[in-house]
């Protein structure tokens, strides 16, 4: 075969070669982008939150205007004094959260706090399981901004190990509805349980997103 036609056929497979090189990637990449938007819409249609974060900030202004009341951040206070009254004061009495967060020693919450409302202006309001957050789960609601609660009350190392459908049902818990229920002479929350838990689920099923900063 002369040299010619010799050079001729190499320079011809090393095109194709190329050729080929080039093209397999393209397929590949094809199939992967295909791959990928499959498993993305897959997630999607399993996802049951609505991701909003105009509705879930605002939402989550009216949840954080009843934590910051009195009827809720008495009982989730940055030490371990619980607050009391409307002025949100540490507790006359000077009880201690506890490793249970039921009080220490002889001085325990349910001393006090009976399973219901003592009757009468300002007597000790009651539940069956009154406690503060135990100290192993603080649960800080005092001084925290909104930015810092929003995150705080999602994150399972800090909320007690709650995800989004314990968090949902946590709207009807026992303390959180005494809240509305806390005896003579004290504030209710700003809004009515009915309008804070539609805050709370609006806020969780749109994303659960932090106001800024």
């Amino acid at each position: 075969m002369p040299l010619r036609t010799i050079y001729i056929l190499a320079i011809l497979l090393s095109v194709t070669g190329i050729m080929a090189s080039t093209f397999i990637p393209d397929t590949d990449r094809a199939s992967s982008i295909r791959t990928s938007t499959a498993l993305r819409v897959a997630s999607i249609k399993k996802d049951p939150v609505r991701r909003d974060s105009v509705t879930s900030v605002k939402a989550f202004a009216n949840v954080y205007n009843v934590l910051m009341s009195p009827r809720c951040m008495n009982c989730h206070p940055s030490g371990d004094i619980p607050l009391q009254g409307d002025d949100n004061h540490l507790h006359t009495m000077g009880p201690q959260r506890g490793t249970d967060g039921k009080g220490i020693y002889a001085m325990k919450c349910a001393n006090c706090h009976q399973p219901t409302n003592t009757p009468g202006l300002h007597t000790p309001p009651g539940n069956p399981d009154w406690h503060l957050p135990p100290a192993t789960m603080r649960m800080v609601f005092q001084g925290r901004t909104a930015h810092q609660l929003a995150k705080q009350l999602v994150d399972p190392r800090q909320n007690g190990n709650k995800n989004m459908e314990k968090l949902l049902e946590h709207a009807d818990d026992g303390l959180v509805l005494a809240g509305w229920n806390p005896g003579e002479g004290r504030t209710l929350p700003p809004m009515s349980h009915a309008e804070f838990k539609k805050a709370w689920t609006t806020w969780l099923k749109t994303g659960a997103y932090a106001p800024k900063p």
